[in-house]
């Protein structure tokens, strides 16, 4: 899988996160993104970096999605995870 593939991996899982309203964190921080002058584009790719960021972690670790931990990361934005 390429670096286009991948983002593009990403960025469906946010769309769905959105569509889904699950969790509705996701598009809540997109639309203060948005309201923050942030391209929706930009924006969408912010809240991705957050996605792999809980995704490395989940690997890394071998522990279980943390929904709070994903929370507190969007709601850090447009901060980047650490």
């Amino acid at each position: 899988m390429n670096k286009e593939q991948m983002r593009e991996m990403f960025l469906e899982v946010i769309d769905n996160q959105i569509t889904n309203n699950d969790p509705p964190e996701t598009k809540q921080t997109l639309d203060r993104l948005v309201s923050e002058s942030i391209p929706e584009k930009e924006a969408k790719e912010l809240i991705g970096c957050v996605v792999i960021s809980e995704v490395f972690e989940v690997l890394k670790n071998e522990k279980e999605f943390d929904l709070s931990r994903y929370i507190a990361a969007l709601n850090k934005l447009p901060q980047q995870p650490e």
